[in-house]
């Protein structure tokens, strides 16, 4: 079992007690987390494109896939079929692990990190946001990339309640900005 699996499961009273719940299934917990990069104009170079893949699988330990554009817009320069982004879903162990790598190690290597934004949740339970660059992530070699992007990072919750899924992250150590409370 990994350590933030052990973790959650060592904070599940206390997140209980906290947000009222009184049946055990109706505890708030992450269902997946997926990470996503656009690609833009960067889709047309398959090498480039082929490289970021590789980094976002390094990165989430799972083969990430290449989107194709479902509709043509002229506005955007998209084709349809073309490539329009990479994107990987993690789910149970691999999932934890991750969450686990990000909170543990990649954000504390973040230079002037304050935290993430609070205001990233949905109004359903699930929390979105960005990272500048890739480099913070312990497997990717710098010699190795081709190009620095940024990535879009959503965690999936079970609950429907942003104040509850603010709690299960905090609890489960999300580093959130400090000032204003949630909800």
């Amino acid at each position: 079992m990994s350590r933030m699996k052990q973790k959650y499961n060592d904070i599940v009273p206390a997140l209980r007690e906290e947000c009222g719940i009184e049946n055990v299934m109706q505890t708030p917990k992450l269902e997946k987390i997926v990470i996503s990069v656009g690609i833009g104009e960067e889709g047309k170079d398959s090498k480039l494109t082929q490289n970021i893949a590789d980094t976002i699988s390094l990165i989430a330990g799972q083969k990430a896939v290449v989107v194709a554009a479902k509709k043509s817009v002229a506005g955007f320069k998209a084709r349809e079929g073309a490539p329009s982004g990479i994107k990987v879903t993690l789910r149970g162990e691999q999932m934890y692990n991750f969450f686990d790598k990000l909170v543990s190690i990649a954000l504390p290597r973040v230079k002037d990190f304050r935290g993430v934004p609070r205001n990233g949740f949905d109004g359903r339970g699930n929390y979105n946001f960005g990272l500048q660059e890739q480099l913070m992530f312990p497997e990717v070699d710098f010699d190795k990339i081709i190009k620095t992007h940024g990535m879009n990072i959503t965690i999936v919750t079970s609950t429907e309640d942003d104040k509850q899924a603010f709690t299960l992250l905090e609890k489960l150590g999300m580093p959130f900005a400090k000032g204003r409370n949630n909800g």
